[in-house]
């Protein structure tokens, strides 16, 4: 990627809606398709361990909006969506999740965040 296109996509409207969704949500994952209906695999499994634990979180899909697509990418240098944020940090991606939620770190990471009731 030129420096160039590197920069568009650390400004512009992908990147400031990235960081609205995000000051604005305290639980957000990018995904493709919605949490009602997800698009891929990987996104469903995101989406049914945080319905298993009752997280409140807003789903963002990725794939409305090519240039969210290689925003959301950007934004945090993470390759793969979906892209899991909890009060605006990136915490991870499908695997990452999965392996937090099968080792029992996941729901007391979300308490001591606040997002787990």
């Amino acid at each position: 990627m030129t420096d160039a296109a590197t920069e568009a996509q650390s400004s512009g409207p992908a990147h400031d809606f990235i960081a609205s969704t995000l000051a604005t949500n305290p639980v957000v994952l990018f995904m493709k398709g919605v949490p009602e209906e997800p698009r891929c695999g990987f996104s469903a499994v995101v989406v049914q361990i945080l319905d298993h634990l009752g997280v409140n979180f807003v789903g963002v899909d990725v794939l409305q909006d090519e240039a969210l697509r290689q925003g959301v990418k950007a934004y945090t240098d993470w390759p793969t969506i979906p892209q899991l944020y909890v009060k605006g940090e990136f915490v991870g991606g499908a695997d990452i999740i999965r392996e937090m939620f099968s080792t029992g770190e996941l729901k007391p990471f979300l308490e001591e965040q606040g997002v787990l009731p």
